[in-house]
């Protein structure tokens, strides 16, 4: 057994799809499958059932989940632990965030030039542990935690984004009022896996007599882009760094669809002149 090979069943545990778990990973398919399948193996036991629509865990699996989180947060410990003593700052986040965290980086660099600053890429609750555990000095995400011993920063709010396909009765407006999209099935991932964005939407249609027409949701191991090309009459909510290639994006005139963008630090961390240049940078 090998700790790369918890890191992939956990991430297929926490995405249900080889697939999606291979691009968190960057590795490919082929090689995260290969990586399980041997797992299986040294420990005896299936650890998932593989159809052709779904990833489904077995009691195995549950039982070796909490388990494994274990062993690379302790990983991520004895990481932090030996860590050099050097000007060094490790950021947690992940692709979207990618654009602004790099500019903020090189202005970092330019003020500290003997810094090292690392841009890690892990999804939302990994980045949290890993500030909680000293792994990483700074995490970015989008909402606010609250989880003893971390502080929460807002950094800046970004405008969220409707998405139609070409087909849409409303794509060749510019512009749009939630009114107008309430009648047409609004495609979004489970509320379990995106609590934050279900809250946005509840909160906004809050405010008008009818609320959204909810579509099925969006399965785990397919891409919002599928989904609205096979259902040409509905939309969905987007972050304004996430792909689009292929829809139509719709500007909302009432701009109520907002989400806060907070850096998450340990609440006991010592200052540092780097962190500081870092968020200042990030927030401009």
């Amino acid at each position: 057994m090998e700790l790369r090979q918890l890191a992939y069943f956990v991430a297929v545990c926490e995405e249900l799809s080889f697939s999606k778990a291979a691009t968190r990973c960057f590795i490919s398919q082929s090689a995260i499958s290969h990586q399980i399948a041997r797992l299986e193996r040294d420990l005896g036991v299936p650890l998932f059932e593989r159809t052709t629509r779904a990833v489904i865990p077995t009691d195995a699996t549950t039982r070796l989940l909490p388990l494994a989180k274990q062993m690379l947060s302790l990983e991520s410990a004895i990481r932090a632990t030996v860590r050099t003593s050097g000007p060094r700052i490790r950021l947690a986040a992940n692709m979207s965030f990618a654009t602004r965290s790099l500019s903020a980086i090189a202005g970092t660099r330019a003020a500290h030039p003997d810094a090292e600053i690392e841009y890690v890429i892990k999804p939302f609750r990994q980045r949290i542990t890993a500030v909680a555990d000293g792994d990483c000095d700074l995490a970015l995400i989008r909402g606010s935690v609250d989880q003893p011993g971390l502080a929460v920063q807002q950094l800046w709010v970004e405008d969220l984004v409707i998405a139609t396909s070409s087909g849409h009765p409303l794509a060749t407006r510019d512009t749009v009022t939630l009114a107008e999209l309430s009648p047409y099935p609004l495609l979004l991932p489970p509320e379990q896996e995106q609590v934050l964005l279900h809250n946005i939407i509840r909160a906004a249609f809050a405010e008008l007599p009818t609320g959204p027409t909810y579509g099925p949701p969006i399965p785990p191991d397919h891409t919002a882009t599928m989904e609205l090309l096979n259902r040409p009459d509905a939309w969905t909510v987007l972050y304004a760094e996430s792909p689009t290639e292929g829809l139509v994006v719709l500007q909302l005139t009432e701009h109520r669809l907002r989400i806060p963008v907070s850096a998450v630090v340990r609440s006991d961390a010592r200052p540092s002149p780097i962190l500081s240049t870092l968020l200042t940078n990030l927030h401009r």
